[in-house]
């Protein structure tokens, strides 16, 4: 992420962070249920940057595909609805375009853990199409080394979690 300061405080956002660094640090159950009571009270009509925070990174605390599937599609959805200037007021460095390729990869990883390879292709493609969106330091290296790692494994029909997977055990 670059080092643009916040916009606008917001403290649904900052409670996000802090669950998602619990979870970082080790305590995925933890951030797991501090991310669920969040939405519970964000709700599926809440703030589209919100939802799709939320989604994005409580996808990544579950082992189980098919659950992070469920989320990913939700982080997607509401990126859809969020705008330029919303983003913005968030945060003057971020663009809603670039959170697409890391979305698109994470409905392609969980497509292909679930074996569903045409699905995974789809995102996989959509991802490597929004590449060049991504910003060229240490973030966005490790989102396009990802999509080539996801691209070979859907190539190779493999359905095994990736140890560079966010959420993975090392």
């Amino acid at each position: 992420m670059t080092t643009t300061p916040l916009t606008t405080p917001d403290p649904t956002m900052e409670a996000i962070g802090r669950a998602v660094a619990e979870g970082e640090a080790g305590d995925g159950p933890s951030a797991r249920r501090k991310l669920l009571a969040l939405w519970s009270t964000i709700g599926v009509t809440g703030d589209p940057l919100h939802r799709c925070a939320l989604a994005h990174y409580l996808a990544d605390l579950y082992e189980d595909p098919a659950q992070a599937l469920a989320w990913d599609i939700r982080a997607l959805d509401a990126a859809d609805a969020v705008t330029e200037q919303r983003v913005q007021e968030h945060h003057a460095g971020l663009h809603i375009a670039g959170f697409y390729p890391s979305l698109h990869l994470n409905l392609a990883d969980a497509y292909r853990r679930l074996g569903s390879f045409a699905a995974a292709t789809e995102h996989i493609e959509a991802a490597q199409a929004q590449t060049a969106r991504l910003p060229r330091h240490s973030y966005g290296d490790l989102i396009r080394h990802a999509i080539h790692e996801v691209a070979e494994a859907i190539t190779a029909q493999n359905r095994t979690p990736r140890t560079s997977a966010p959420g993975s055990p090392s």
